[in-house]
């Protein structure tokens, strides 16, 4: 083969159009980036979203702790990828507000930079008070707080979290001034409302429920768009306060931006009938886990409607400037 045919020959392989690509995909190994520590919720989610897809994909498939900077040293290795389907990455919905939070600069787009492919499950939260409050629901609680300003506290597992948003955002809509108490953590935050040293705390329902279920705790509302289906009787946060418009806690799956999109249509056909199998719909439940198993298309709207509902959270908290 002469040198001329060999380079042209080069050069057809390097330009194929996606969907020829796409035909062979996967041949080796893929990866999924999780911004976070080991043993979260997007880790427990990937790992057990990861196992599954290995065996349908028939690849391996590993997934890789890249935790630090509050999760932008994750993200951003996701956002420098080939957009080819072998990194992929499990990304939290607070991710962009975080990020603006902790280095006043973005440093990466939810919106822009990536490809949306399924979101995952919801993570919701609730706020949980101790023996030291007595009101029996949400709305003798915001009468309880109104009349000491300053005086009631809530805990969360530490500035610029949902958690502590959700708090922020209620301070706001009830007209109220809750104490804020940031900890390193949920189980510091859980440990101190259940010891009487804060009144109340703002976590993960899954962190909560089993101290819910034995009665040290009194779950007043659930920060959602709806109830949750493990505690029907508790209502979401809006039914109480009008105009609270909540930012969902969702855990989801991107890929790199300009991913072709017959991959990405073959990873969302994939991940969405894991999803739907009773046994990892068992599992996410037992974590505390709502599947959620949506479009693309109904992700991407997910992901810009609540990046601007929990950028103005924090622009109204004093976190980040807009």
């Amino acid at each position: 083969m002469s040198v001329q045919r060999f380079g042209l020959l080069l050069l057809a392989l390097t330009v194929l159009p996606p969907a020829a690509q796409a035909q062979d995909y996967p041949s080796r190994a893929i990866r999924i980036i999780v911004p976070n520590p080991a043993g979260g919720a997007g880790d427990i989610a990937a790992r057990l979203i990861g196992q599954k897809l290995s065996e349908s994909l028939r690849q391996p498939l590993v997934v890789e702790n890249q935790a630090g900077a509050s999760g932008s040293i994750g993200m951003n290795m996701l956002k420098r990828a080939a957009p080819d389907g072998y990194t992929l990455g499990v990304a939290i919905s607070l991710a962009q507000t975080i990020d603006l939070i902790q280095n006043k600069q973005a440093s990466f787009d939810l919106v822009r930079d990536f490809t949306p492919i399924t979101a995952i499950a919801n993570n919701p939260a609730g706020l949980v008070v101790n023996w030291k409050i007595t009101a029996p629901s949400l709305q003798a609680f915001i009468e309880f707080v109104r009349a000491r300003p300053g005086e009631i506290s809530y805990g969360s597992a530490g500035i610029g979290t949902a958690h502590h948003l959700y708090g922020q955002v209620l301070n706001r809509t009830a007209g109220i001034e809750l104490a804020y108490v940031p900890y390193k953590g949920v189980t510091p935050a859980l440990n101190d409302v259940l010891g009487g040293h804060v009144q109340s705390a703002i976590v993960s329902l899954a962190a909560a429920l089993p101290h819910i279920q034995r009665g040290d705790l009194r779950l007043l509302t659930v920060f959602d768009t709806k109830r949750h289906a493990r505690l029907p009787d508790v209502p979401a946060v809006a039914e109480v306060v009008p105009g609270f418009e909540p930012g969902r806690a969702w855990i989801g799956l991107l890929g790199p931006r300009d991913l072709p999109a017959p991959i990405g249509s073959r990873l969302h056909a994939e991940t969405v009938r894991i999803l739907n199998l009773p046994e990892v719909q068992r599992v996410l439940a037992d974590n505390g886990l709502e599947p959620i198993a949506n479009t693309s298309a109904e992700f991407a709207a997910m992901i810009e409607q609540d990046a601007k509902i929990w950028n103005a959270a924090a622009d109204s908290a004093g976190l980040v400037a807009q």
